[in-house]
């Protein structure tokens, strides 16, 4: 069963004894600012390859200001703090996305609210958005309220689904309408564009992972984008302790969060964001194949771009005709070392979220238990 689709998968690589989901590649300057960051002696969080970093993504993303993190995780919660959400609070987000994203709003001591998903671009739906909030939300003193509850529906969290954008422009104009401040998980679409814009600075603040197993990596690490100044800089003293600058002392005028980048992970950093570019196009090349293939499969559909994207395709995806044949289509591969694996569990099914509210997440049921996501890394060349 599947021979078909896993010798397709096996010739896309080279002969290896086994096909991982996503591995990283260290192919440029990676040795060379290693090497540099250790005789600077400065490896924690202090250093000149931090600010390099940030200063190279703000260039390619055009965004104003970029605040360096240890994990996409970290940026997430500073992004939520900074946009004034507290424990009396609810955000908004989609059930279908990594647990990182209802953590973070866990961590501010405010309550998920889950809302489904679009059956295209798997990430948050304008229209179930706008539905749920027509329903259930009123507006006082151009504050957002849920009736249910009272309590003020602070923000929303959009996550850009494997690398693939959200309909980004219709959610912020939505979130404008009603008051709500938008934020972007853009942890998975480092490189993709949309209107030839970078993923995640759409919103007021928008974030990105480096963990190792995306487009580019330091091992660990994250980031905050805006183009807001005063917001970047309150982004940068919480994500560092609270640390009121001195020469000497140590002064703190809030609690902070030891979150600041290593100075060493930035070196690492850096040398794959020098190849940034050329990991897009290698992963679009292959994402290019995996469509073809599967055009006419019975039993998956590939999920694409739409166009008015250019998205990494950080992992190629496919939906599943039906439960059975994504859990058998996944562990035959696994038999063969070939690891696919399918959607994380829905977050409103966990066990700490699954009392929060939600809408019917009509889609989002439809389609998780379908999606398998194929071996996505970047090829190198023979």
């Amino acid at each position: 069963m599947f021979k078909t689709e896993l010798n397709f998968i096996k010739s896309l690589f080279a002969p290896q004894e086994q096909i991982p989901l996503h591995e990283p590649r260290f192919i440029g300057n990676e040795q060379n600012y290693l090497n540099e960051c250790l005789k600077s002696g400065f490896v924690s969080s202090v250093g000149e390859f931090v600010n390099k970093f940030e200063k190279t993504l703000a260039q390619k993303t055009k965004s104003k200001f970029v605040v360096a993190m240890n994990s996409g995780t970290s940026a997430l919660h500073i992004a939520l703090l900074v946009n004034g959400v507290k424990a009396n609070h609810e955000v908004i987000t989609q059930s279908l996305s990594f647990v990182a994203t209802a953590n973070a709003i866990a961590y501010t001591g405010a309550k998920p609210i889950f809302i489904d998903i679009d059956e295209k671009s798997l990430s948050l739906s304008p229209k179930a958005l706008r539905a749920f909030l027509k329903k259930t939300a009123f507006i006082k003193d151009k504050k957002c309220f849920n009736k249910s509850t009272k309590k003020r529906i602070k923000a929303c969290i959009v996550m850009h689904s494997f690398g693939l954008s959200a309909k980004i422009i219709e959610l912020k104009q939505i979130c404008e309408d009603f008051h709500i401040a938008l934020i972007e998980d853009a942890a998975e679409a480092v490189g993709s564009l949309y209107k030839n814009k970078a993923l995640g600075t759409f919103a007021k603040a928008g974030i990105y992972s480096f963990n190792g197993n995306k487009i580019i990596t330091g091992g660990c690490g994250g980031v905050l984008l805006s183009d807001d100044e005063k917001l970047a800089l309150k982004a940068r003293h919480l994500s560092t302790t609270a640390k009121i600058a001195h020469a000497y002392e140590y002064k703190h005028d809030k609690v902070g969060y030891n979150y600041r980048l290593c100075n060493i992970n930035a070196a690492l950093l850096l040398a794959q964001l020098e190849k940034l570019g050329e990991f897009v196009e290698n992963k679009r090349s292959l994402a290019k194949q995996y469509k073809a293939f599967f055009k006419d499969n019975k039993n998956f559909s590939f999920v694409d771009e739409s166009k008015d994207e250019k998205s990494n395709f950080w992992l190629n995806t496919l939906i599943a005709k039906d439960e059975n044949t994504r859990t058998a289509f996944i562990e035959q591969a696994h038999k063969e070392k070939i690891y696919l694996r399918p959607a994380w569990q829905g977050l409103h099914s966990l066990k700490m979220y699954k009392n929060c509210q939600r809408d019917e997440l009509k889609n989002t049921l439809k389609f998780i238990s379908r999606i398998v996501n194929l071996p996505s890394s970047v090829r190198l060349k023979d």
